[in-house]
């Protein structure tokens, strides 16, 4: 893969695309919202125990997703990372995310929230209801743009530099690092966020907090988008390899002890 292409497909029809993204998306969010729900029960009294509950499973959970559907759909899971997509594509000349998959992605990504959350609320025998927690607050409207520049800086960041193998790892880590350096706890997705409205659990959020943090998760997409393009030009040298990774390099190049000629005594 060459260092400006983003991992996705080559040839998976449209449907199936969209349906590995409803069922991402849909795990992400049952992910988060079970895992919400059975924190408040394990943990009664003890936010601070719930969060780290929470964030562990998202931090695993997501990781396995990315890896699992990203051979087949490029495991957005995420518009802004969808739009992030297009958007490095279009910059960098032909190829890649097409508009027309935009908003067929989108729809996939927030009916697929939707329903994850209300699978999660099933499994837990929690009521479908709507959300009454309030996140609407200054300090969460920016950290909500940090944590969503960040991610996809992340993200595409790693894509320019050839190291899509680790990006399962990385974001997972990422999502579950800003968890606890974020005061919103990291939505930074605007499907979760929808999805999130219909659990009236730990994980949840009012209806009146969804456009400001939606806002807000789009302009951190900007900045991301701005900052990848700016860190990572196309066009630009491959990163110089740490002595670790040259290390491994040279031995896989290197042949084989059993490939070796042996050495022959002199009589």
């Amino acid at each position: 893969m060459a260092s400006d292409e983003s991992p996705r497909p080559e040839s998976a029809p449209l449907a199936r695309r969209l349906l590995a993204e409803f069922l991402g998306t849909g795990l992400l969010v049952a992910i988060v919202v079970g895992s919400g729900i059975a924190a408040s029960e394990l943990s009664p009294g003890d936010v601070g125990l719930q969060l780290l509950e929470n964030s562990l499973a998202t931090t695993l959970g997501l990781a396995v997703l990315i890896a699992v559907f990203a051979p087949l759909s490029g495991a957005h899971f995420n518009p802004v990372v969808s739009l992030a997509d297009w958007a490095l594509h279009r910059r960098g000349g032909p190829g890649g995310f097409q508009a027309a998959d935009l908003a067929p992605y989108v729809a996939a990504q927030v009916f697929g929230a939707v329903g994850g959350a209300l699978l999660a609320n099933a499994m837990f025998g929690a009521p479908a209801a709507i959300s009454s927690t309030d996140r609407a607050a200054p300090a969460a409207f920016l950290a909500e743009a940090v944590a969503t520049a960040g991610l996809v800086l992340v993200i595409f960041g790693l894509v320019r530099a050839g190291r899509t193998s680790i990006i399962p790892a990385a974001v997972g880590a990422y999502i579950g690092a800003a968890y606890w350096f974020t005061s919103s706890t990291s939505f930074a997705n605007p499907a979760v966020t929808i999805g999130r409205v219909f659990s009236d659990t730990f994980a949840g959020i009012a209806p009146t907090s969804v456009a400001p943090f939606i806002g807000a998760q789009l302009l951190g997409g900007l900045v991301g988008v701005a900052l990848v393009s700016l860190l990572f030009p196309i066009g630009s040298p491959k990163p110089v390899p740490s002595p670790v990774e040259a290390a491994r390099l040279d031995e896989a190049a290197s042949p084989s002890a059993a490939d070796r000629p042996t050495p022959v005594a002199n009589s």
